[in-house]
């Protein structure tokens, strides 16, 4: 789907009061089954450096309420993001990350649609990318 140029993948969830920068809206690709909580935020540009960048958030994830994507970051396939996160690193597959900067606190995670965790077993009833 394409919302003010933004690259929004299908069956994706994004709560009325996210903040989607539309500064440099066309910098915003979110994956396929994907989930945004209220509040959430992600930003595409660097108002002070005067630079635009592309951030990217992967398939099957959850980004937690009052979150923030930081600019040119990018958040890989099956992760969740806590609430109030603030992302300063790319965040590889299949991790979940929470808290002020953003840490990584547990890998190798699985989850189905809209970042919702999932078992191995569940795999071949869930929609469920894995790299």
């Amino acid at each position: 789907m394409k919302l003010y140029k933004m690259d929004i993948g299908e069956n994706t969830r994004v709560s009325l009061s996210v903040k989607l920068d539309r500064t440099n809206p066309s910098g915003i690709h979110i994956g396929k089954n994907t989930a945004l909580a209220f509040g959430a935020a992600v930003i595409t540009h660097d108002f002070v450096n005067r630079k635009h960048y592309d951030t990217y958030i992967g398939e099957c994830c959850f980004i937690g309420a009052r979150s923030i994507i930081m600019p040119g970051r990018r958040v890989g396939n099956n992760c969740i993001i806590g609430a109030g996160a603030v992302v300063l690193k790319d965040v590889p597959d299949g991790s979940v990350v929470i808290g002020n900067p953003g840490v990584v606190v547990e890998r190798g995670i699985l989850t189905g649609v809209w970042g919702t965790r999932a078992k191995k077993e569940d795999i071949s009833t869930l929609e469920v990318t894995v790299n």
